[in-house]
Parts: C-alpha cells; sequence; structure tokens
C-alpha cells in the first residue's frame, strides 16, 4: 500500500502544479513547439513577468525546460503528452457542464484550439 501513497501524493503534486489556468494555456502553447516569453505574453495576452513567473515554477518541477540561443531563452514542453491529458480532460468537464449548452459549445471551441498536431 506505501507505493500507492507514494504515486497518489506525486500526481497530487502535479495536478496542484497545473490548476492554474496561466498554466494550462502555456502547457498547452508549448504543445505546438518552443516559445520565449514575448511570444508567450503576446499570444496569450498575458503580462510578461507573470509568464516568466509561472514558466519558472514549470521549470522547477520538470514540466518544461529551456533552450539559450544567443540573448534568447526558449522554452519547451520536457513531455508533450502532458498536453494531450489536458485536452483528454476535457472529455470530463463536458460531461460535468452536459446541463449547460454554452458551456460545452466552449468547451469544443477550447479542444479545436488545443489539438496539436501531435495528437
Amino acid at each position: 500500500m506505501p507505493d500507492r501513497r507514494v504515486v497518489a501524493k506525486e500526481l497530487a503534486e502535479i495536478f496542484k502544479l497545473v490548476s492554474h489556468p496561466d498554466r494550462i494555456r502555456l502547457i498547452e502553447e508549448l504543445a505546438d513547439g518552443e516559445c520565449d516569453v514575448n511570444t508567450l505574453h503576446e499570444r496569450l495576452d498575458l503580462p510578461a513577468t507573470r509568464v516568466s513567473q509561472h514558466l519558472a515554477l514549470l521549470r522547477a518541477h520538470r514540466i518544461v525546460e529551456e533552450r539559450r540561443e544567443g540573448r534568447h531563452v526558449f522554452y519547451h514542453l520536457t513531455q508533450p503528452e502532458i498536453a494531450d491529458w489536458i485536452v483528454d480532460g476535457l472529455d470530463v468537464l463536458k460531461k460535468l457542464l452536459i446541463s449547460d449548452p454554452k458551456t460545452g459549445s466552449a468547451v469544443e471551441t477550447v479542444r479545436r484550439l488545443w489539438t496539436h498536431p501531435h495528437h
């Protein structure tokens, strides 16, 4: 039984890490390939400082890695499957929100946006 506790604890840590809406959007944006902070800031309409803070947290937990090219720093997912995992979660969300057609429609719109070539 201790193995289940250890694994459950580690999984809960990942859930906590990706439980922020900005980090979900960052992960999905990085699923399309590596980006720098300025590109992510523009695409997600988030302050660059907030993007940097989230990326630092994701990097500390080995969800993203950085690659330096001169003065530019590019970020990419260490395991692109995490983006697939989030998209798969949309099925659960849609079923939970089945009584709200407006939200169900939004889920499908987001699914189309977040479905990447590697899916």
